[in-house]
Order: C-alpha cells, then sequence, then structure tokens
C-alpha cells in the first residue's frame, strides 16, 4: 500500500513537471513561429507606467490636484518632447523628475543655488539662473542630458530622471510615475504609453531555456531554506534562483533586488512560464524587494519563502500585498 501512495506521489510530481515544461515549450514554439513569418516582437516597457488598475486610478487622483501652472508645465514638457521628436517615456522621465524637484513649478529659489522647474545650478554647469529659470531652455536642457545617458530608454523611469538630475535621494522619482503617465496618456494623447497595450505583453518571446530552469526549481522541492544559501543542499529565495537559471545557462545577479534589473520586464498578468515575480515592503520603491519567486504558470509559483518551510510551490495572487506588478524575463 505505501508503494503505491509514493509511486502516485512521483507520477503526480512528474505530471506536474512535464505539464510546466510543455507550457514553456509551447510558448517559445509559437515565438520562434511568429519570428520565422517575419512578426518583431512588440517592445513592452511595463515600468514605463502602472499596470494595474490601483495604479492607474492613483495616477488620475495625483494629476486632479495639479493647479493650472502645473499644467502649463506638463504641456510644455510635452509639447518639446514632440518637437524634439521624443518618445513619450522621454515626456514621463521629464515629468517625474518636475514633479520630484520642484512640484512642477519654475522656482526662483531652492538647496543651495538650485533654481526653476528641475532645480538645477548654475554652479554646476546647467546655465545662468537667467536661463534655468526660463522654462523652454530648462526643459530642451533636461532633455539634452538626458538623451546622453546610456540606454535611457531601457531604464525605469524614475532611475532615468535620478541619472539626470544626481540626487542624493536616487528612489524618490518613482512617487510620481502612475501621475506622469496618466499625464502622457492624457495631455500627450498617447493611449497606451507602457506600450504594453493588450496582448503584447504576450509577443515578448519567453527565453527557451526558461523550461530548464523551471525543471531544475522544481526538483529542488523539499530542501530546506536557509538563508544566504545557494545550494546545492539548501537555498534562500534568490539562491534558488540563482541556481535555476545557471542550469539554464543564465547568470543572474545574487540577490532579489538585482535580479529584478536582470531581464525584460513586462506586467505580472502577462507572466509566462519561468518569469520571476518579487515583493517588496514598497511597492513603489525597489530598493525595498525582499523576495524573489519563479512563475509556473496557471496561477503558481515555486520558491524557497522563509525559514522552516522548504521549497515548495503554491498558487499565487496577484492583487497579494507587497507583490510588484511587474514579472522580469530573465535572459531576455
Amino acid at each position: 500500500m505505501r508503494a503505491g501512495v509514493l509511486m502516485g506521489g512521483c507520477l503526480a510530481v512528474l505530471f506536474a513537471l512535464i505539464t510546466s515544461v510543455v507550457m514553456v515549450v509551447d510558448v517559445v514554439s509559437q515565438s520562434e513561429r511568429a519570428a520565422a513569418q517575419g512578426i518583431a516582437p512588440a517592445s513592452c516597457d511595463a515600468m514605463i507606467g502602472p499596470t494595474n488598475p490601483g495604479d492607474r486610478q492613483a495616477g488620475a487622483a495625483a494629476a486632479s490636484k495639479l493647479d493650472d501652472e502645473q499644467l502649463r508645465t506638463v504641456q510644455q514638457i510635452i509639447a518639446i518632447g514632440k518637437e524634439r521628436d521624443l518618445s513619450p517615456r522621454a515626456w514621463q522621465i521629464a515629468i517625474q523628475a518636475g514633479m520630484t524637484e520642484s512640484g512642477l513649478r519654475n522656482l526662483n529659489y531652492g538647496d543651495r543655488d538650485s533654481l526653476g522647474i528641475f532645480q538645477m545650478r548654475p554652479s554646476m554647469g546647467w546655465g545662468t539662473p537667467a536661463q534655468v529659470t526660463d522654462p523652454e531652455y530648462a526643459i530642451n536642457k533636461f532633455y539634452n542630458v538626458l538623451q546622453g545617458v546610456p540606454n535611457w530608454e531601457s531604464m525605469r523611469p524614475g532611475d532615468a530622471a535620478q541619472a539626470v538630475e544626481r540626487s542624493a535621494f536616487p528612489d524618490r522619482y518613482h512617487r510620481w510615475e502612475a501621475m506622469a503617465v496618466y499625464l502622457v496618456e492624457n495631455l500627450g494623447k498617447v493611449s497606451d504609453a507602457s506600450g504594453c497595450g493588450r496582448g503584447t505583453g504576450n509577443l515578448l518571446p519567453p527565453n527557451p531555456r526558461a523550461a530548464k530552469a523551471i525543471e531544475f526549481a522544481l526538483s529542488q522541492r523539499g530542501k530546506p531554506y536557509v538563508w544566504g544559501a545557494t545550494g546545492p543542499n539548501a537555498y534562500d529565495c534568490s539562491g534558488l534562483m540563482l541556481r535555476a537559471y545557471e542550469a539554464a545557462g543564465i547568470t543572474l545577479p545574487r540577490v532579489s533586488r538585482d535580479q529584478y534589473k536582470a531581464g525584460a520586464m513586462l506586467p505580472i498578468e502577462r507572466a509566462k512560464p519561468g518569469d520571476l515575480v518579487f515583493w517588496a515592503y514598497d511597492k513603489s520603491n525597489p530598493a525595498t524587494i525582499h523576495h524573489v519567486a519563479m512563475y509556473l504558470g496557471n496561477g503558481r509559483i515555486v520558491e524557497a519563502q522563509q525559514s522552516g518551510v522548504p521549497v515548495h510551490t503554491r498558487k499565487i495572487d496577484f492583487n497579494e500585498p507587497e507583490l510588484l506588478p511587474v514579472a522580469v524575463r530573465p535572459g531576455v
């Protein structure tokens, strides 16, 4: 009887493993067929703006509190961005920077000699006091510096704003992400600022090696959680992801906060098997990420969760507390 139970359990585990791998291979095959037909994968930049309905509502609520002066600044940022043929992402970065630095107001005061919408400092080579308090000059100057930032278009907008402003508080620009995307879409007449419209996320192909990563992660079930462990006898959350993708030939950073930056981002609702999902104490601040798991499809994940709980699979609710609205696809 016991042998029969054990055999049944092994078959169930094997079936779950095969099912997960087949799901990944099927999605990959679809992507390969599309490529053979000359269909280019769409560019889905989930972190250009919010992906959850609640985030959009928060963005609209924040935008509704702006006064006429602030809205004029936003309109000028967008107008100049359009004149320069810059993408909506550039407009959003400038809006987030301006809101953070001055509340989108052309201030004649600030920290030390900081002035204007973006609190540019004449002593640091941004221009004369008269120039940096001229909105047209300041906006163009911001865009000039932004375009000099390597790979700015692939960065999270708040991080790109920080790269321009070089603030002592680098994470504060993320606060206005939802509001900025709302303004870009509504004042800038952009129907889908994120590029992640319906169906777009499915066009971002999972890495074919995701199946191998899933196979490895599932094979580690039952092993204990130990903080800082990277196998082979125990794991913490990021250690398990590190070794799973290592088995698939993809090198991930060691800790979850860095793994968040190690692939293509897409809305979590469009996550595919093998994608990584993250939890943070402050969902607006990736620096507070404290947990990572691997999505298996069909609303399930595999994870090394915490002390006393071995590596396991479980159901995931995309609305559960602290879960970020973005998934990451390693190797893409």
